[in-house]
């Protein structure tokens, strides 16, 4: 992988200790199998320089946001009680041998190195997962385009399938709906019927408990008619006996 490995912070740790850490990383790099980028040493023109800086790697860096004077200058760092430690001085951090071997040297070696052989690595990766390789199952070469028209028509048999089986359980979900809503039309229909029989059952009561008020008003009325029948007939004959003994005196 395109690592290039750098200590951040590196004014925290003195210079042997620094020393000390750095081979310690690179042991434990080595040692764990993790491949590193490496400045290029086949090409004469930086050939020297790109294995001096091989040597230096961990890179150990400092960075800061502050311009401190020194001198008659301002520079780019970090001011401490004991005194300065600055950037862009190779004496102090290897920031600036970062910025050359990075921008100004590799930079091209280090695109086209991720471009034609990490990316590319990584995308062949990917095509024989999804199933696209180089040779068939006898180790035969053959092109791209037939892998490419094998997984076309697995891919529509598959979308075939999953249509199919939407379809089905589409169908198969509209016929519970339907059954569930005659079922609940059903138990509507059963209700209103008893709910009717209720209403009829209590209308025929309440019917009747109208007729037999009707016949006891009926009876009641009849035997007030004749209460004051009795009551006027029992008047009259009071009234006319004071005037048979007033006749009867004369």
């Amino acid at each position: 992988v395109n690592i290039i490995p750098i200590i951040a912070k590196a004014d925290t740790i003195s210079k042997s200790e620094l020393h000390k850490f750095k081979i310690k990383i690179m042991s434990e790099l080595v040692s764990n199998g993790v491949q590193i980028y490496q400045f290029p040493t086949d090409d004469e023109a930086v050939a020297e320089i790109n294995s001096v800086m091989n040597a230096h790697l961990p890179f150990a860096v400092v960075g800061s946001t502050e311009e401190v004077k020194v001198g008659n200058k301002l520079v780019r760092a970090r001011q401490y009680p004991w005194g300065v430690v600055q950037v862009e001085n190779e004496s102090h951090c290897d920031f600036v041998k970062l910025r050359e071997m990075l921008i100004r040297v590799n930079m091209e070696d280090l695109r086209e190195q991720t471009h034609t052989r990490h990316y590319e690595l990584y995308r062949r990766c990917k095509l024989e997962e999804m199933g696209f390789k180089d040779t068939d199952p006898d180790s035969q070469p053959f092109s791209l385009q037939e892998t490419y028209e094998t997984k076309r028509k697995e891919f529509l048999g598959e979308l075939q399938r999953k249509e199919e089986e939407m379809r089905q359980m589409f169908v198969n979900k509209v016929k519970e709906t339907e059954a569930e809503l005659k079922e609940k039309e059903r138990e509507l229909h059963e209700k209103f019927e008893h709910l009717k029989r209720i209403h009829q059952e209590e209308k025929r009561k309440v019917e009747e408990k109208r007729r037999e008020l009707d016949e006891e008003m009926n009876a009641f009325n009849r035997r007030k008619v004749a209460v004051e029948t009795l009551q006027s007939q029992s008047l009259q004959a009071t009234s006319q006996q004071p005037l048979k003994k007033d006749k009867d005196k004369k």
